[in-house]
């Protein structure tokens, strides 16, 4: 069945106590309508944080609830299509992602979006529109975790990877999961060094469902390329460090290799990679190519 949710419905933090604003059956397919990070708060570059409020930052539509997912299931989630505005807004400044420190103003630009091309106008310069979900997720275990933080429950990801085609694994903590999404980007590089990509509302198209076979603590992506597994952590070292050993315990059930000997294959063909480097938990993220999934068999559905 098919079903829509407008953005009057969002919400800035995961929690189990979010009240659901759709309930949907497993297979479902839900268009899902998302403001801005920014809730549409800023209209122009000039005077833009005048009644700004830093409180309605990163809000997610939602929540969804999926009837018949539980506690201890892995959610599916199948990213169908993603319709961006035609224009987006970025920001940065003092005290702002990886450069704030040498930053002495607040800087917002407006950007045009030619969606017909697939560009973005930088200064005469056109940029790839890389259309990508910043937060995503399910409620969290126990307290609510604000939109602009990632963890186990998903949230403020920012992966170039959470894009049209690609599937979302998520672990489930509550009855119905409380799905809800947001934060979408035109056009972002890995790391979201600036604080922001370039901030649009957006339609996204997802599928619902639950995993047959995957079962994971920690988001998981899947897509034509291979597998990634998402893993935050206020310490990036540690990050990276688990994303490579949940990738290999997911693995190494599915093969007939030693763990030394896994290791050793991570090593030729897996890659280490980032999404984020500015929220209050940096995601970290590690690959493993399809072709190797193919060699063992490995179907993770």
């Amino acid at each position: 069945m098919f079903h829509e949710l407008s953005k009057d419905n969002y919400f800035y933090a995961m929690s189990k106590d979010n009240e659901p604003k759709l309930k949907v059956d497993i297979g479902d397919t839900v268009k899902i309508s998302s403001h801005d990070c920014f809730t549409g708060q800023i209209t122009s570059e000039e005077n833009a944080f005048e009644g700004f409020s830093w409180d309605r930052i990163n809000p997610a539509s939602g929540p969804i609830y999926v009837n018949d997912v539980k506690p201890g299931d892995v959610l599916k989630v199948t990213i169908e299509t993603i319709d961006i505005a035609d224009a987006g807004v970025m920001v940065t400044g003092p005290g702002m992602g990886v450069m704030g420190n040498r930053l002495r103003d607040m800087n917002v630009r407006k950007f045009d979006v030619d969606n017909e091309k697939g560009t973005v106008d930088f200064d005469g310069l056109q940029l790839p529109v890389n259309k990508m979900i910043g937060v995503i997720g399910v409620a969290p275990p126990n307290t609510a975790v604000n939109n602009g933080t990632p963890d186990t429950h998903g949230g403020n990801m920012d992966s170039v990877k959470v894009t049209e085609g690609a599937v979302l694994y998520l672990p489930v903590y509550h009855e119905g999961a409380l799905f809800g999404l947001g934060d979408v980007h035109a056009a972002m590089g890995d790391g979201e060094i600036s604080v922001s990509g370039l901030e649009v509302e957006a339609d996204v198209t997802v599928k619902l469902e639950k995993a047959e076979t995957l079962k994971t603590y920690h988001p998981v992506i899947t897509d034509q390329d291979g597998i990634y597994m998402m893993v935050s952590d206020k310490d990036l070292n540690l990050a990276v460090d688990q994303s490579v050993h949940k990738m290999t315990d997911l693995l190494q059930p599915h093969t007939n290799l030693p763990l030394s000997e896994l290791t050793m294959l991570m090593s030729l063909a897996g890659q280490t990679q980032i999404n984020q480097v500015v929220d209050p938990k940096k995601t970290a993220r590690f690959f493993v190519p399809r072709y190797i999934l193919e060699h063992y068999n490995i179907e993770l559905k």
